[in-house]
């Protein structure tokens, strides 16, 4: 098994995205915009990678994102991690989604991460240069997230957001494993579980 090599998963969004990732290089990678489908297609594209995706360590994107893509996702990652024997840790997609700009948003001294939420809503952070979060992630209706001051916006819902304000600069940003170099050391926690930021859509039914 390499040493210090990271499996990085991410399935929260329309990509499902995979790579492996030593010293801060991408050895091997898999991304594909499949929309839906992520249970039949995650862990095959990470059969594909070098060496079957063994590595060190797993670290997954834990959402937000669709229900479905996150719970996938962080699944595998544990299962991954308990037949493989390997320590796992995850991290917040909208943090991914920064860090697949990462120059932009130094440039820009800090940008918002606008992604698709669903029920009419977008999630929603602001993200320092640094890659750091400012605030915490809100799950907010497009009239309102507009009101939000950043000159620069990235995400699936990016030039939406700011055709809809009217101002500033959009980037479309798809999660993307090989951003993963680019995450602050603060990005990570221990027992990853799923992010929703938002109500379930279904809700248990009521007992009388």
């Amino acid at each position: 098994m390499p040493e210090g090599r990271t499996l990085v998963i991410d399935s929260a969004s329309e990509a499902c995205s995979v790579a492996l990732v030593e010293g801060g290089r991408i050895i091997d990678f898999r991304h594909e915009v499949i929309g839906r489908g992520h249970a039949e297609r995650l862990v095959p594209l990470i059969a594909e990678l070098a060496d079957g995706g063994r590595a060190a360590s797993i670290a997954v994107g834990c959402g937000p994102g669709s229900f479905a893509g996150v719970r996938i996702g962080v699944a595998a990652a544990r299962a991954l991690a308990l037949g493989w024997g390997l320590p796992v840790r995850g991290f917040s997609t909208l943090a991914l989604v920064a860090a697949g700009a990462a120059e932009a948003v130094a440039n820009a001294d800090g940008a918002l991460v606008v992604m698709e939420g669903g029920h009419g809503q977008w999630f929603v952070q602001p993200f320092a240069a640094d890659l750091t979060p400012r605030a915490g992630l809100r799950s907010l209706l497009p009239d309102e997230a507009v009101r939000a001051g950043d000159d620069l916006a990235i995400g699936n819902r990016a030039e939406a957001f700011v055709a809809r304000r009217g101002s500033g600069r959009a980037i479309a940003v798809l999660p993307d494993a090989r951003a993963f170099p680019n995450l602050p050391v603060g990005a990570f926690f221990a027992d990853p579980s799923p992010i929703y930021g938002r109500a379930p859509d279904a809700k248990p039914m009521a007992t009388t």
